[in-house]
């Protein structure tokens, strides 16, 4: 199963629209999570608004995970060792109110389980790697604590 989400700012039609095409005949499950989106998908399942306990299901469900550069999906996909295929929105779009989903992309694009994606061929690409079972569950997920030498330094720092 692929889960998508776009947040819940605003709707990125472009990324679901070119993910319901890709879906046409294709086996795989999807479920997305849209937003204030108005357009009609015919190929995948979807969500205008998903329960918090909702999306954490669908997150421990997915193989893999697409969304926008949003930063709350990508820690909570790697926290549970997920993959991610991220896709910024792009404000000359009309997407966001400015590009710094590019930033996040770029300084993301080569952590382990981050795979950025540009454009919507690139986006298919991705996808297809998915169904040729090219993605599974990571085993370094990223840790919810701090790391202890961090806390260690810190605990250093207050006691002097």
């Amino acid at each position: 199963m692929i889960f998508v989400t776009v947040g819940t700012q605003f709707p990125f039609d472009r990324l679901i629209l070119s993910i319901d095409e890709w879906a046409k005949g294709k086996s795989s499950i999807i479920h997305a999570q849209i937003g204030n989106s108005l357009e009609q998908y015919q190929n995948i399942q979807t969500y205008k608004y998903l329960e918090e306990e909702e999306i954490n299901q669908f997150f421990r469900d997915a193989k893999v995970i697409v969304a926008h550069a949003g930063m709350g999906s990508i820690i909570n996909a790697l926290t549970l060792g997920k993959h991610i295929i991220i896709m910024p929105r792009n404000s000359e779009l009309g997407e966001h109110r400015n590009m710094h989903q590019y930033g996040t992309a770029k300084q993301l694009m080569h952590k382990p389980g981050v795979h950025v994606v540009w454009n919507i061929d690139e986006l298919k690409q991705e996808l297809n790697k998915v169904c040729d079972n090219d993605y599974t569950e990571r085993e370094n997920k990223l840790s919810i604590y701090a790391p202890d030498e961090l806390l260690e330094n810190l605990k250093k720092i207050i006691d002097e």
